[in-house]
């Protein structure tokens, strides 16, 4: 009975909630004169695919490169970040002694409250100081910033037991031998959870690529999908298109792994 009230529940808030994915579905495939005359309809009764030939190109730019840019800064910014966090989460929490730490841990856990808005401003002054402005280079290590992933990995350690550590530390293991051959393995899982939510984080973000890049050659689809209102002008059309493009990616990631998505923040939430 219990399930049941909760299915009678879920479905309809899901439904509710997927409305909105289904009509930009819709609108990709469906003339803007027929959204107009009936916008809350969802089945297109005049398909139209021109438009996926019109968005071939935004800004001068193709948009195969838009793609692989998403996918080559997301990856490597996922793949970096995921590393940093596992790092400097392990270092904490075997030496939160050392100088320095306690206001490191502070600094980094601080950026959760920190919206990326308020980074700009020195973020681009350090990238043009350090002659990475406009480089994808600079992207990518703006992109690796993972405060979340940091604090995922640093709740994990903690939850290790010291006689773990102290066993391998006994038998004459290095620091980094206990890291690579004790902890990362027994960390397998919360790693594949962070390295899924850091893709999921990093793939919708626009703004720091948008203030780093001096043109479309660096842009991404998230980018492409914000200056396409100037190259189509009010096509709302090529703008649906585009947004599906962007869209599937991470929501195909989050439906296969949403269950260990939600596992892993729920964990470090409550151990928090």
């Amino acid at each position: 009975m219990k399930r049941a009230v909760a299915y009678a529940i879920a479905i309809p808030v899901a439904v509710i909630f997927l409305f909105p994915y289904a009509w930009m579905l819709s609108g990709a495939v469906r003339p803007t004169r027929d959204v107009l005359a009936d916008p809350l309809s969802l089945w297109p009764t005049t398909w139209q695919l021109d438009v996926f030939g019109e968005i071939a190109r935004i800004g001068g730019a193709p948009l195969w490169g838009f793609v692989v840019n998403s996918l080559l800064y997301t990856g490597l910014a996922t793949v970096l970040g995921t590393l940093a966090a596992a790092l400097g989460a392990y270092a904490i929490v075997r030496k939160p002694h050392l100088p320095g730490f306690r206001w490191l841990r502070a600094g980094f856990l601080l950026t959760v409250m920190y919206p990326y808005m308020l980074l700009v401003i020195p973020v681009y002054i350090v990238m043009h100081k350090i002659g990475l402005l406009g480089s994808p280079l600079g992207i990518i290590l703006f992109l690796t910033l993972g405060p979340i992933q940091f604090f995922l990995f640093e709740q994990f350690f903690r939850a290790i037991p010291n006689a773990v550590i102290e066993a391998a530390t006994i038998d004459g293991a290095s620091e980094w031998q206990i890291l690579l051959r004790v902890v990362l393995p027994m960390a397998m899982p919360v790693t594949v959870t962070v390295a899924l939510i850091g893709f999921l984080l990093t793939w919708a973000q626009w703004f720091p690529v948008l203030v780093i890049s001096r043109g479309p050659e660096t842009y991404t689809l998230p980018v492409a999908l914000l200056s396409l209102n100037t190259e189509l002008g009010a096509s709302f059309q090529g703008i649906m298109a585009l947004a599906v493009l962007t869209t599937l990616p991470p929501a195909v990631l989050f439906l296969i792994a949403q269950r260990r998505v939600m596992q892993g923040m729920a964990q470090g939430a409550v151990k928090g």
